[in-house]
């Protein structure tokens, strides 16, 4: 959704008639991505990609029959085995699709969205799906019950709200369907993308950069407990803090720092050795046990990582569980749900 933002905002600009699409429900299609949309307009243009574009041709028709004063529509698509393939999708599936005039969507998403700000948009449709409207929720707000500058009304408050606030609290973009005796509601959240502060530098950090950015997450390499700490604080709502340093100097203070701020993701390279030492210098600081217990040393998940690659698919892996509120297992061993 966050790649749309530039070419919705000049369509609107531009008084041109488009469409916002994005799926209410889905089975099937294999693995996807829970941000995906596609904005079409009235001429057939498409911009972003949704089940790599399969039913682009299907939603602009949908969207060219929206009656007059319309402001939603929810069309069901569906794609077989063969078609899947051609499309490359993973396999076939079936959809339920939202279809929105852009007109329709605050700007307000917009804008928040090109910030890079945590926010989820609330969108209630009429039992006959062919009226909608769309509120704005930031991070912070969902699920508190009290109006928000960009989100006023119900949608920061309620079971819409509440579910806001659980999609936000996972930092991956994650949308639900609510279904009420007044209709659908549509919760679609946008945490901030994670940004990994790697204290120290080396191989291993430029291959967690590269992981990071594999993941569409932001990175950093600082060299100081000070810097450190200095862009914790700016990338505050998505920051995870990984020390690969073993000097006390640096370590204990940005460790502390971290815990200080309340970061998610809180982690530290090292053997048990090097694991016990940096211990021992944070109580000396007077980090209490509830807060060390949340510093993940030595730091990864238990791969059988040896090369920097794979030491950094543990690390990066470990901060995914972790922001997911997920513990690490395989997925035969699970009986929850297999799209976090």
């Amino acid at each position: 959704m966050r790649e749309l933002v530039e070419t919705a905002r000049r369509w609107v600009a531009e008084g041109r008639v488009a469409f916002l699409a994005r799926p209410v429900f889905e089975q099937g299609f294999g693995p996807r991505d829970p941000a995906a949309a596609v904005l079409v307009d009235a001429r057939g243009e498409c911009a972003g990609a949704l089940y790599n574009g399969v039913f682009d041709a299907q939603l602009v028709a949908e969207a060219g029959a929206m009656a007059a004063g319309d402001t939603a529509r929810v069309c069901r698509v569906s794609v077989g085995a063969g078609e899947a393939a051609e499309a490359r999708l993973t396999c076939g599936g079936q959809a339920e699709v939202l279809v929105q005039p852009l007109a329709a969507v605050p700007d307000e998403w917009w804008r928040l969205l090109g910030e890079g700000a945590g926010v989820a948009l609330v969108t209630r449709l009429n039992e006959g799906a062919d009226q909608a409207v769309s509120e704005v929720v930031r991070a912070g707000e969902a699920g508190s019950g009290e109006a928000g500058e960009a989100g006023s009304g119900e949608a920061g408050s309620g079971e819409a709200g509440r579910r806001a606030a659980e999609l936000l609290a996972t930092r991956r973009p994650g949308r639900d369907a609510l279904y009420g005796e007044s209709g659908l509601v549509l919760v679609e959240a946008y945490p901030s993308a994670p940004y990994v502060v790697i204290g120290g530098g080396g191989e291993l950090a430029e291959v967690i950069e590269r992981q990071a950015a594999l993941l569409g997450w932001g990175a950093r390499t600082v060299q100081s407990a000070a810097d450190a700490l200095k862009v914790l604080t700016e990338q505050r709502h998505g920051a995870c803090l990984v020390v690969l340093s073993h000097d006390p100097e640096f370590d204990v203070p940005a460790l502390r720092g971290a815990l200080e701020l309340g970061i998610p993701y809180v982690g530290a390279l090292g053997s048990r050795r090097t694991t016990a030492r940096r211990r021992e210098g944070l109580v000396a600081a007077g980090v209490s046990e509830a807060q060390l217990a949340l510093v993940h040393g030595p730091i990864g998940l238990d791969l059988g990582a040896r090369t920097p690659a794979e030491t950094a698919l543990a690390i990066c892996a470990e901060i995914l569980g972790v922001l997911g509120g997920r513990e690490a297992r395989a997925l035969r061993d699970s009986d929850g749900p297999l799209k976090g």
